[in-house]
């Protein structure tokens, strides 16, 4: 983050975050903003989508995004399976919490991703939020394609380990 003017006076700030205003004390730092992610499985597959939106556009991803404000990373993760494919999820166990970076408005922003094992509910049927995904597909767990985001790679490869491939 490149703040170069306090968020709360405006008045022009001395050093790159962590730092704090001089004219009103302000502390200022740079937070990793939480995410969470899914890796929808069916025991030896996961599920991925294709992205629409920068950054990395046309890459395969696991369904996930942002938290909202005072949302906990489980909550949202069944909120994106809802928004990003049309299902209803069983969510599993947390498989891991990797710091990874997101370029936003020009900046590149680090992030809290939380990635969880999820099954879709029976009977689900998938129906793609087009503003997020173009395409959807089945890879093996222990033969992933290259993944929009290296924490994706990393969240997979311990999803593997952990259903024994």
């Amino acid at each position: 983050m490149e703040a170069r003017f306090c968020p709360r006076c405006g008045a022009r700030l001395q050093d790159k975050p962590p730092t704090t205003c001089v004219a009103c004390r302000y502390e200022l730092y740079v937070n990793a903003r939480p995410t969470a992610n899914l890796v929808v499985h069916d025991g030896r597959r996961f599920l991925a989508i294709k992205r629409v939106m920068e950054p990395r556009a046309g890459l395969w991803e696991v369904p996930g995004g942002f938290c909202d404000g005072w949302e906990e990373p489980a909550v949202a993760a069944v909120r994106e399976a809802r928004e990003e494919l049309g299902v209803q999820i069983t969510l599993g166990d947390l498989i891991g919490l990797y710091i990874g970076t997101y370029e936003y408005q020009d900046e590149r922003l680090p992030v809290l991703e939380c990635f969880y094992l999820a099954t879709l509910a029976d009977g689900a049927q998938l129906a793609l939020d087009p503003r997020e995904s173009s395409d959807h597909t089945w890879f093996d767990l222990d033969r992933p394609p290259p993944l929009a985001f290296e924490s994706m790679d990393r969240a997979i490869a311990e999803a593997a380990r952990r259903l024994g491939l």
